[in-house]
């Protein structure tokens, strides 16, 4: 089975609360109770046996402690992305001089304009990917990423979304083959023949648990989904993201998990 050695975050800014929201979870988020959330997920994480780089606040970018959107991290080869959403572009710049200090020259790829696209769109499921054809990721830069990973021998699939923000918004693999699979994701196709867990409307922002080493960190406040995961038979850890989840943040967009 796959396994991650290191974990990559960036601490939450005090611009945060300046920070890109449809508005779909109302509020605007409190500055410290943030901070306090996110040390309890950078301990959730070690509890997981990897090690944690820890990237001090970015104050020019309000959206920078969502660290999955501006690379894409593989066994192989490290992507920088091209975040679609304008005033996160020179996020890149910063993350990858940290991503150097793990991947040789040669393994660091990119995706360039007119691509775009955001980690929070990409779903590793083994060697293949899928990835989410959004408003922050479009064809070209889908082009790009696909050709990118042939190059490594992974393999990707395009999937359209029509309703969410990000791919794993709705939809994360789980490993062993199971998905926890929330609204317009449970009809596709592409996810068919994974063992899925269909999340009921009320508690779908909680669709975006994470694996890390046989343990599934899931959100707090969503007893549905934490009775799934542990009849799975994973060893869950609970984390409290109230603070993300007003700037349409959750787990996964929190870390680089490699």
């Amino acid at each position: 089975m796959r396994r991650f050695n290191h974990v990559i975050v960036r601490r939450p800014c005090k611009a945060m609360v300046e920070g890109i929201t449809s508005g779909l979870y109302p509020g605007s988020p409190e500055y410290e109770l943030a901070l306090d959330q996110h040390d309890a997920y950078i301990e959730a994480l070690k509890k997981c046996d990897v090690d944690v780089t820890i990237l001090p606040p970015d104050e020019e970018y309000p959206d920078s402690c969502f660290v999955e959107d501006p690379a894409v991290l593989t066994e192989k080869c490290a992507i920088i992305t091209n975040p679609g959403a304008t005033s996160r572009n020179g996020e890149t710049h910063s993350i990858e001089e940290t991503i150097r200090k793990f991947y040789p020259e040669e393994r660091i790829e990119h995706i360039c304009d007119p691509g775009t696209l955001e980690g929070g769109d990409v779903m590793m499921c083994g060697d293949h990917f899928y990835v989410g054809r959004s408003e922050r990721t479009n064809e070209e830069g889908i082009r790009q990423f696909a050709d990118i990973l042939g190059k490594y021998g992974y393999s990707c699939s395009e999937v359209k979304l029509e309703e969410v923000l990000h791919l794993k918004t709705g939809v994360n693999y789980l490993e062993n083959n199971n998905l926890l699979v929330s609204g317009e994701f449970i009809h596709k196709p592409e996810f068919q023949n994974y063992d899925r867990y269909i999340i009921p409307d009320e508690e779908a922002y909680a669709a975006n648990c994470i694996w890390v080493n046989g343990k599934v960190i899931v959100p707090e406040g969503y007893p549905a989904v934490l009775e799934a995961v542990q009849t799975m038979g994973y060893d869950t850890i609970v984390v409290d993201t109230s603070e993300f989840r007003k700037l349409d943040g959750g787990l996964s967009c929190l870390s680089l998990r490699f």
